[in-house]
């Protein structure tokens, strides 16, 4: 491992107004090694990864690269310069409507040298080449609109590493990859590492963290609140020092479940799959986990009526469920925290409590009218229970960091009582704290109700459900209810092993 940092940061400081995002920070990055930075939200992660990358000038501090300074007006001169940034909302790292091939050399094409006119030939032949020392395995031609989430993140990753970069910083980069993705790109950053590459590798995974770390940053209101480097390095302290507590995330008491609130028979979810049962019960949280790809999020749909199984049936207290579309299952009392939240969850533009009150505009109207007073008095109530960071419920929601849009997501389908609550990836980017309240909020607010949520990281649902059920190729192969857990065999159902389990739970 490299002794000098070929990257260091001295004394960074910036405020936005009166509010210090950030108070002397010092880092240093070491050619051939991976720097896991670790913050809360609101800890100062993005302001300090948007100055390294030319997005915002701090105030005052230096940053060199080598022995010279490095003080970038834009992301495309800290590019040219050697640093280059993969940020955590995929669409900043893409262009829809351009294929993948365009998307891979599209930094490049304004280069010296590149000519006057457009090469298709060249665009395909250089996009090749990334993709393959990539691995990337998706068609050049396709748009990347067409492209799964998991899919536009590697494109995303792959147009960054075309870069050659001396310093690479990866912003939550596995939040939509499943295992063997997440896999590729780790032996991508071993090579990168091999290479002399210095990495600011930026997650609240703890598997991401135990398998890349050569060293962890903890970052706390907006100061380092401790470097760890001696190995074995020491994860505890390193979430204590981040989060300035010992939050205890392990060890819930599992609940059992009351009466019945939703039960599904022999539903078929995709073509050729083994048809699922299962049962929810009042005041219980059950998680299905699974890798991405087996069908958690189409069932999660299905339930939802986006879409409609090819077999089965399904009844909510008591009564046959078969949603003609979303408005009809939450009509019912069935609400659902969509996965993407940058597309399908908010409205940016639209203040705190209008995307809370959103879906139920009805219920806070008389006579067409909207009463706004009974809008915000939910927003505030809301923003108190999950520990919402903001200044008034008429903040705008782009202000917020996505740990605190991801919790505004979430209130606002508990500001109006139901029967089945379905989350699909809850916890997609978001720190361990709000994770914490999120997790929290849901099991104290369960009352009556059934809650489902959808999660491919394990740990996840060891922390936060009564019962976890594992999918494998759109189906149900195994039940664990969440006391002594074997491991071994819940290990073995998510990797696929036990297909011959499938079937009812």
């Amino acid at each position: 491992m490299g002794e000098d940092a070929i990257f260091r940061i001295a004394g960074l400081t910036k405020a936005f107004g009166p509010n210090a995002v950030l108070r002397g920070v010092g880092l240093d990055l070491h050619a051939g090694e991976v720097t896991v930075l670790m913050g809360a939200n609101g800890a100062g992660k993005s302001t300090l990864v948007k100055i390294m990358s030319g997005v915002h000038r701090a105030d005052r501090g230096v940053m060199m690269m080598g022995d010279k300074p490095f003080s970038p007006i834009s992301p495309a001169e800290a590019m040219r310069a050697g640093v280059v940034t993969v940020h955590q909302n995929i669409n900043d790292g893409v262009v829809g409507a351009l294929d993948v091939a365009t998307n891979l050399v599209l930094d490049r094409l304004n280069g010296a040298g590149r000519g006057l006119f457009f090469n298709p030939r060249r665009i395909r032949r250089e996009a090749r080449d990334v993709a393959d020392r990539m691995g990337l395995g998706i068609d050049l031609a396709a748009e990347v609109t067409d492209l799964s989430l998991a899919d536009r993140q590697m494109v995303a990753i792959a147009r960054a590493m075309a870069h050659e970069p001396q310093v690479m910083i990866l912003d939550e980069p596995t939040s939509s990859l499943s295992s063997n993705e997440a896999e590729r790109l780790f032996a991508l950053i071993d090579r990168l590492r091999a290479r002399g590459v210095a990495i600011l590798y930026i997650s609240h995974r703890m598997s991401d963290i135990r398998r890349l770390a050569d060293r962890i940053v903890s970052l706390r209101d907006g100061a380092i609140a401790g470097r760890f480097e001696d190995k074995p390095l020491d994860y505890e302290g390193a979430v204590n020092a981040m989060l300035g507590q010992n939050l205890g995330l392990h060890g819930i008491d599992a609940r059992d479940a009351a009466e019945p609130v939703f039960s599904a028979s022999r539903l078929t979810i995709a073509p050729g799959a083994k048809p699922l049962s299962m049962a929810l019960g009042a005041g219980e949280v059950v998680a299905i986990t699974g890798l991405v790809g087996v069908g958690k999020t189409r069932l999660a749909e299905i339930l939802f009526g986006i879409h409609r199984p090819f077999s089965g049936t399904m009844r909510l207290d008591g009564r046959p469920h078969a949603p003609r579309n979303a408005a009809d299952a939450i009509r019912n009392g069935v609400f659902l925290v969509a996965k993407d939240r940058a597309s399908t969850g908010i409205v940016p533009d639209f203040n705190i409590y209008e995307n809370m009150s959103l879906p139920f505009l009805p219920r806070f109207s008389r006579l067409s009218v909207a009463r706004r007073r009974a809008e915000r008095q939910t927003a505030r109530t809301q923003i108190a229970d999950l520990k919402i960071v903001c200044r008034t419920e008429r903040d705008d929601l782009a202000t917020l960091s996505g740990g605190n849009q991801q919790k505004v997501t979430v209130a606002r389908w508990l500001t109006q009582p139901s029967r089945l609550l379905i989350l699909d990836e809850p916890f997609q980017g978001v720190d361990i704290a709000a994770r914490h309240d999120i997790a929290a909020k849901l099991r104290e607010s369960a009352g009556r109700r059934a809650t489902l949520l959808f999660l491919t990281e394990l740990d996840e649902a060891l922390e936060t459900a009564d019962r976890i059920l594992v999918m494998s190729e759109n189906t149900i192969v195994g039940e664990h209810r969440n006391a002594d857990v074997d491991m071994d065999k819940l290990l073995a159902e998510v990797a696929g092993k036990q297909h011959e389990t499938a079937g009812s739970v």
